[in-house]
C-alpha cells in the first residue's frame, strides 16, 4: 500500500542516515591529516573519559567487534597511544590507559571534531540545540527497548 511506503525526503529515519553519514565524512577530513581514523580517535575519547576501560567495553563505545578494538589497541600500544598491563589485573581485562603521547593526540583530535560538530550545528539556537539532542536521546531509547 502506498501509505505504508518510505518517502525518502520525508523519513525521519533516511535523514538521520544521510546525517550520520555526512558527519562521518566530515570528521574523516579533519582526522585524516592528524593519522587518525573516527575508530582511532574514538578509542582516545573514550579512554580519555573512561580510563582503564577493558577491550569489550571500547569496542562497545566505538561501534566496532572486539576483534577489531583488540586490534587496533595493540596498535595504539605499539605507537605508544595506549599502555596496558602485561597480565590481566582481574579476570582476563587488560584494562588500557592514555599516554601522555595519546592524551596530546587527543588534544588535537578533539579541538578538530568540536569544530565539525559546531558547523553541523551552524544555524540552530540554542533551544533548537537541546530539542535535537532530546529527541535523539529519545529516538535511541525507544529502539533499545
Amino acid at each position: 500500500m502506498e501509505q505504508d511506503r518510505i518517502h525518502l525526503d520525508t523519513s525521519l529515519g533516511y535523514l538521520l542516515k544521510e546525517a550520520a553519514s555526512a558527519l562521518r565524512a566530515a570528521m574523516e577530513d579533519v582526522l585524516r591529516p592528524l593519522g587518525m581514523t573516527i575508530t582511532h580517535y574514538s578509542c582516545l575519547e573514550l579512554l580519555a573519559q573512561r580510563p582503564g576501560s577493558s577491550n569489550s567495553d571500547l569496542a562497545r563505545g566505538a561501534f566496532v567487534t572486539r576483534q577489531s578494538m583488540n586490534v587496533l589497541l595493540q596498535t595504539l600500544e605499539r605507537d605508544g597511544f595506549v599502555e596496558r598491563p602485561d597480565a590481566a589485573p582481574v579476570g582476563k581485562a587488560l584494562p588500557a590507559r592514555l599516554t601522555p603521547k595519546g592524551r596530546r593526540s587527543l588534544e588535537a583530535a578533539s579541538a578538530a571534531v568540536r569544530g565539525v560538530e559546531r558547523r553541523m550545528l551552524n544555524g540552530m539556537t540554542d533551544a533548537e540545540q537541546t530539542a535535537a539532542l532530546l529527541a535523539l536521546r529519545s529516538m535511541v531509547e525507544s529502539l533499545r527497548t
